[in-house]
């Protein structure tokens, strides 16, 4: 098994996505939104109800770039590739209907020891008008593909607060949410067929990674937000454990004024860590 050390710096087209706000809606649906109060979050679930005018969630940029479209980067045994990683920076809202082109680069190819970290970076620019929309940047995870001597550059340092959150925001999954979150076009068989998983030793589909990280958005846009998109800036977290649909999630939030800190724990496990969030200077509308 070897990896493609020739990829890094490489880039290819990662897919034009088309939405309208039905997809959005169905994105916040897929990332608990209205499941314990359908009465909220209504600007992002109907967009015609209660008064608030359409909007998106930022997390929604996530679903632009195309996993499908991601060429090989190594002859290895593809379960041993993990979605470990993953960053969103917006350059303003989202809007509620629009096509964006997105281009994507092998940045680099890192040497964690016995694992090996692709770090790909995706840029999402709107198709009519060129305007950058978002920036992705995903960690994948290559187990049994380190050792090669490679960069070994270390994780930007990060540790949990001393004191206790600013704020604690708490969710229930459904025991179906990743059957509606995979309506989003993240098709992978290890969240909905009870045999794949069990090959891969969980005793039943997981969530996605990206849901939880949906989720831990939402926590973000409201506490440190005010619910405004416009306000979002970058997004940033690894992912540490999986989580099972029907769990809780915890999202405990360490406010540093124009940015934060932030872990999501489930069934007192740590799923997401060495989350930091950085708020926008001024809102773009």
């Amino acid at each position: 098994m070897s990896l493609y050390h020739e990829m890094v710096g490489r880039s290819w087209d990662s897919g034009t996505r088309s939405w309208a706000f039905s997809d959005t809606a169905l994105y916040a649906i897929g990332v608990g939104a209205g499941a314990q109060d359908p009465a909220r979050e209504l600007e992002f679930t109907t967009g015609n109800c209660g008064g608030a005018a359409a909007a998106v969630l930022p997390t929604f940029a996530t679903t632009l770039a195309s996993r499908q479209a991601e060429p090989a980067l190594g002859d290895f045994d593809v379960s041993q590739l993990l979605h470990t990683e993953q960053s969103v920076s917006l350059h303003g809202p989202l809007p509620t209907e629009g096509t964006a082109v997105t281009t994507s680069r092998l940045t680099a190819l890192l040497d964690r020891g016995r694992s090996a970290l692709a770090i790909i970076d995706s840029s999402c620019a709107d198709a009519r008008t060129g305007r950058p929309l978002a920036d992705l940047r995903t960690g994948l995870t290559i187990r049994h593909e380190g050792g090669f001597g490679g960069d070994r550059s270390g994780e930007e340092p990060w540790e949990r607060p001393a004191g206790e959150p600013d704020h604690t925001v708490h969710y229930r999954t459904a025991p179906n949410q990743a059957l509606l979150y995979r309506l989003n076009g993240d098709l992978n068989p290890l969240h909905c067929d009870p045999a794949i998983a069990a090959r891969l030793g969980f005793g039943r589909p997981l969530l996605h990674g990206l849901c939880t990280y949906g989720y831990a958005g939402r926590a973000l846009l409201s506490r440190m937000c005010g619910g405004d998109p416009g306000w979002f800036g970058t997004m940033s977290a690894s992912f540490t454990a999986p989580v099972l649909p029907g769990q809780d999630l915890t999202v405990l939030i360490w406010d540093r004024g124009g940015s934060a800190l932030f872990q999501v724990r489930s069934d007192r496990r740590l799923v997401v860590d060495r989350g930091r969030f950085r708020r926008r200077a001024t809102a773009a509308g």
